[in-house]
């Protein structure tokens, strides 16, 4: 049993854990050529466990059993049915065919003595607690975006995982997909594109939760309240589990923690950048009001950086301004010799003498023939996944950060939740990364650690 402190503390752990979390603000983020070859053991069999057996668990469980002879020895999960259906596919995909151990409750995983590396997919609400365990207990991790739901989460994260000596790579894994690689070098850091001061990243998919269905008692295969864990205890209702969970504050940090958190990293990392210094956005509700989702339909975003604002959108309603349905999502780069449109799908260059260069994302399926009749798996972010798992590897066996290290993680997800800070508040934001606070702002500064369910307590207490 976690017994209960006082969480007052963990809303001064900001500036507790500022320190040590700016103790590698400085560090470079990892860089590498189109094409380049991940250096890693490739014989080496690691044993590797999964907490979070649900869709993007298998995804990202499948795409590393692809590119080393890992064994899977242990899966958790609070939902009894996933986790079987999870343990009988997983004994099909890996070569010894062996069935993985299962667990209901992470700490009892974790607390076996012969994991190498931990995936962790959970809800976002319990992204923090299982990676900082994971780190305590000597692991290296990979964790899914955004890495927290507060900030003072995501600096206990990065904490834990310099103070443990663990490699950690957060699901961001723009920063390995290929043709986004190929784009980065050849026209963002190349110059091709001139000054940058300007970007566009945004979201216009219709995937806010749009019915209502009543509440009811949770399912018996699934114990709810170790789902629900530290957040807030809502009334079951099926919109929530599985997946639905994304349209709920509760539980994560809406369309902006889901998706523009990797379209900012990706900016972010294809033009080197840190930190934004002032961070403002406002949205709610204002077309889908009849949905019990609570996040917003409609929000805007400004992240400002040194010569450069980079904007966010997102609609889960209406038209996307594009016609080309590759750019409902994506990032769009204005310089002064040309402009960069890239997305999932492929990326468009348009120079300002009239050249044009095309290219679309390149799929796997003849490699990795399983792709093409594995179950809601996402083919065109496959290729990427395994690049991001190679570098992971990679990372491991030097002993060295990730493309998508920990801090990169802490910066992208901590600006969309200041984001969200910034539209619920009704005024923009400075944040000064050094001190790990918002600047003359007590309120905000509040907002940076939200309360913790009994008996669960917040990692930001331990710290105070």
């Amino acid at each position: 049993m976690i017994h209960r402190r006082n969480f007052l503390k963990a809303a001064s752990a900001a500036v507790s854990l500022s320190t040590a979390a700016s103790t590698f603000s400085g560090a470079p983020a990892f860089s590498r050529s189109y094409g380049e070859i991940e250096t890693y053991d490739k014989s080496k069999k690691r044993r590797v466990g999964l907490i979070g057996t649900g869709w993007y668990g298998k995804s990202d469980l499948f795409r590393l059993i692809q590119v080393s002879p890992v064994e899977v020895v242990s899966l958790c999960d609070v939902d009894s049915r996933m986790l079987a259906a999870a343990a009988e596919t997983t004994a099909t995909r890996q070569a010894s065919g062996k069935k993985p151990r299962t667990y209901s409750d992470y700490r009892k995983m974790l607390a076996e003595t012969d994991l190498d590396i931990v995936l962790i997919a959970t809800p976002d609400h319990q992204h923090a607690l299982t990676m900082i365990a994971a780190c305590e207990a000597g692991v290296d991790v990979y964790c899914q975006k955004p890495i927290s739901v507060d900030v003072v989460e995501a600096q206990a994260m990065l904490a834990a995982a310099r103070s443990n000596n663990r490699v950690v790579q957060i699901g961001t894994q723009r920063r390995s997909t290929p043709h986004l690689v190929e784009a980065r070098e050849r026209f963002v850091q190349s110059g091709k594109l001139g000054k940058i001061a300007s970007v566009d990243i945004c979201c216009y998919y219709h995937m806010r939760a749009t019915a209502n269905p009543p509440d009811t008692a949770p399912p018996e295969y699934l114990d709810y309240d170790a789902w629900t864990g530290p957040a807030p205890m809502r009334p079951y209702n099926s919109l929530v589990h599985p997946r639905g969970w994304r349209a709920f504050m509760e539980y994560g940090n809406g369309i902006v923690g889901d998706m523009c958190v990797h379209m900012l990293d990706m900016v972010r990392w294809m033009m080197d950048l840190g930190w934004p210094s002032r961070i403002s956005s406002s949205g709610g509700i204002y077309v889908d009001k009849a949905s019990k989702a609570n996040i917003s339909d409609t929000q805007v975003a400004t992240f400002t950086f040194p010569d450069l604002q980079v904007n966010w959108q997102h609609r889960s309603w209406g038209s996307a301004p594009d016609p080309d349905p590759n750019y409902a999502w994506s990032a769009i780069f204005y310089g002064d010799k040309g402009t960069l449109k890239a997305g999932v799908y492929g990326y468009d260059f348009i120079g300002d003498k009239g050249e044009k260069v095309h290219k679309d994302v390149t799929y796997e399926l003849e490699q990795y023939p399983v792709d093409k009749t594995e179950a809601e798996l996402e083919k065109h972010v496959a290729p990427a996944i395994r690049h991001h798992m190679m570098n992971f590897l990679s990372a491991i066996d030097n002993r060295s950060r990730p493309v998508a290290d920990i801090e990169q993680g802490y910066i992208s997800t901590a600006s969309c939740i200041l984001a969200n800070d910034s539209m619920k508040l009704g005024r923009s934001l400075a944040w000064d990364s050094a001190a790990a606070k918002v600047i003359n702002d007590d309120e905000a500064n509040r907002l940076l650690a939200r309360p913790y369910r009994d008996p669960w307590v917040h990692p930001g207490a331990k710290q105070a």
